[in-house]
């Protein structure tokens, strides 16, 4: 070995290994994904023999890697006691999470982002809260919620820290007749925010319309949709197997954009833990 270990560069092999993906450590520490992986390579070079193994399915450890592994987290975990004890504080590396999440997000990709915070942040207990926006932005008014995930009519507007539209997708059964007139809809109930821009849309494009079913739930919506009740609109990581998307040829408007945005409870800014988390969200948008 020619050099020290610097515990920069052991955060990110160790975030790494846990996350199984450079990029997810990269997201998860707020880092560039070439910060990341010259700070491995630094770790290799002070070790002085391979770590990591790159392929397709991911970095996997070599038999040196598998030894330096159980010392970094011994190391990491050395580091953080230490510099708790210093601070006179508690350390942002463990405790406990609590994040709200907008159904129609929570089963998308999300929960893999869930996951890899798990890894990344295996001392800390999160807690998610699945439900409507008006449950949300109940639960955010009484600061139960660090993190909220969903639709901004969630979130007061001071809490809100990253918003962005995304589009929806009009879906309908192989067995469905779009061009039914008046067309049969599968929507949210109310209060959905989502809804009346669905039915704007319809109604621009000088289609009649018929509500066949509504539900709160996003898994019966998807249910209808499969049954062939009605043409619905859902995010593109949340249509049906084998359902059809909507186009102009299904005498169909374009579906409108939607906003999604993250807020967080006042007073967490410097939470690692939960900074971490929203990286990891914000990445996992990929609709």
């Amino acid at each position: 070995m020619s050099d020290d270990f610097g515990i920069a560069d052991l955060r990110s092999f160790v975030a790494t290994v846990r996350s199984g993906s450079i990029t997810r450590a990269a997201a998860a520490l707020g880092l560039s994904q070439p910060a990341v992986s010259q700070r491995i390579q630094r770790l290799e070079k002070a070790a002085g023999e391979r770590i990591l193994v790159r392929d397709t399915r991911g970095p996997r450890l070599t038999p040196a890697g598998e030894t330096l592994l159980a010392y970094a987290e011994r190391m990491l975990q050395l580091h953080a006691q230490a510099r708790e004890a210093i601070d006179g504080r508690p350390g942002t590396q463990a405790g406990r999470c609590t994040v709200g999440l907008l159904e129609d997000l929570a089963i998308t990709t999300l929960p893999a982002a869930l996951a890899d915070f798990g890894r990344l942040h295996p001392q800390v207990e999160l807690e998610v809260i699945v439900g409507a926006a008006a449950t949300l932005r109940r639960l955010a008014g009484r600061g139960r919620l660090d993190l909220v995930f969903g639709d901004p009519a969630a979130l007061p507007e001071a809490a809100i820290r990253w918003r962005r539209q995304v589009e929806l997708v009009w879906a309908y059964s192989p067995s469905f007749d779009p061009l039914a007139d008046p067309l049969p809809l599968v929507m949210f109930s109310p209060p959905c925010q989502w809804r009346q821009p669905l039915l704007d849309a319809i109604g621009r494009h000088g289609r009649r319309w018929r509500i066949a079913f509504q539900s709160t739930s996003v898994h019966a919506v998807q249910a209808a949709i499969e049954a062939g009740l009605g043409v619905g609109a859902l995010l593109a990581g949340n249509l049906p197997p084998g359902a059809v998307r909507g186009s102009a040829r299904s005498n169909l408007p374009p579906a409108p954009l939607v906003d999604i945005a993250i807020g967080r409870r006042a007073g967490t800014e410097s939470d690692a833990a939960l900074n971490s988390l929203e990286r990891l969200l914000r990445r996992a948008v990929r609709f």
